[in-house]
């Protein structure tokens, strides 16, 4: 049994590990912190390096909680991309953080968060960063 937590090196992606390490402690079950870049891009802000890697997996012994960091490229189809770890690893818990986007944003833009909620084939636990 895994839970699986979306992190991006966001506010909203440090709530999300908190939430699923939490989690993951109270179920004791295995973390998998997922760290997707789009695949093709020639830079990607948003992944990790293996220091940042490394300070994700002490958090989590910290915490008392089995985990490691799966940096899984993805075309334009994150959900899927959650979708295949939940089967591939038995995935219980899908762990996002959230953040506020205005409604024309959301429009234009469409958003990946509103396709995992609805998507998942597991429950979904949505947490926001402290303002």
């Amino acid at each position: 049994m895994t839970i699986l937590v979306g992190y991006l090196p966001t506010p909203e992606g440090e709530a999300a590990v908190d939430a699923g390490l939490r989690e993951g402690r109270l179920r004791g079950e295995r973390v998998i912190i997922v760290n997707s870049p789009r695949r093709g891009a020639p830079v990607d802000e948003h992944m990790i390096d293996d220091t940042a890697g490394a300070e994700l997996l002490r958090r989590a012994r910290e915490a008392g909680v089995d985990a490691e960091v799966r940096q899984p490229l993805h075309d334009d189809d994150l959900p899927e991309t959650f979708e295949q770890l939940v089967k591939e690893t038995g995935g219980t818990l899908i762990v996002i953080g959230l953040r506020h986007r205005s409604l024309v944003g959301k429009f234009i833009l469409g958003s990946e968060a509103q396709r995992i909620l609805m998507e998942a084939s597991v429950p979904v636990l949505s947490v926001k960063a402290a303002r």
